[in-house]
């Protein structure tokens, strides 16, 4: 009987060497195969967000007057009254844009209407942007103002993600704004 325990425990280490084995080996192939290690500067140039080939466009607010819809259901698809996450041209208009939070104003086909939101305390002041106070698309819980004389039109399959819901009476002031300031219905 000791023999066979002691068969069936040599049995076991050998197997597990082999197991050991293999599996260092399919290690050191990766390796081998896998890309020369990024510098800092192209990780952080490459974790930039890219706009995809249908690019988010922007207008003023006056040019693109529509009807205003609050709408949200968290089913997925963006939806007026929700706040996503797209790429964001910028007003340069030369290519380069951020990922940022958008609020969902409308839609025309299949494309979104949105209104672009920041984070920044000077905005507070300014007649162009609107304070809506904080919500779960900002993760450090800071104020945010709602830019109402660009408006950012986007394909839907560009949302990156759906952050929240603004609820109705903040969402109303924002169209109130649109409709007294740009001719929104």
């Amino acid at each position: 009987m000791l023999s066979r325990v002691a068969t069936w425990g040599s049995l076991l280490r050998q197997a597990a060497e082999a197991g050991l084995r293999l599996l260092t080996q399919q290690t050191q192939q990766r390796e081998r195969r896998a890309p020369a290690k990024r510098t800092s500067e192209t990780k952080e140039r490459s974790a930039r967000p890219r706009p995809s080939a249908g690019r988010a466009r922007t207008a003023p607010s006056q040019d693109r007057a529509r009807k205003v819809a609050y709408a949200p259901d968290l089913d997925g698809a963006a939806d007026p009254g929700e706040i996503v996450w797209t790429w964001v041209p910028y007003e340069e208009d030369d290519g380069r844009g951020k990922d940022r939070p958008v609020l969902v104003v409308g839609r025309e086909g299949r494309d979104l209407v949105g209104l672009m939101l920041s984070s920044q305390s000077e905005r507070a002041d300014d007649r162009s942007w609107v304070g809506i106070g904080a919500g779960r698309w900002d993760g450090q819980g800071r104020p945010s103002y709602v830019r109402l004389d660009r408006v950012i039109e986007v394909p839907e399959h560009e949302i990156r993600r759906e952050g929240a819901v603004l609820d109705e009476s903040r969402f109303d002031r924002v169209a109130d704004e649109l409709r007294s300031r740009y001719g929104w219905t």
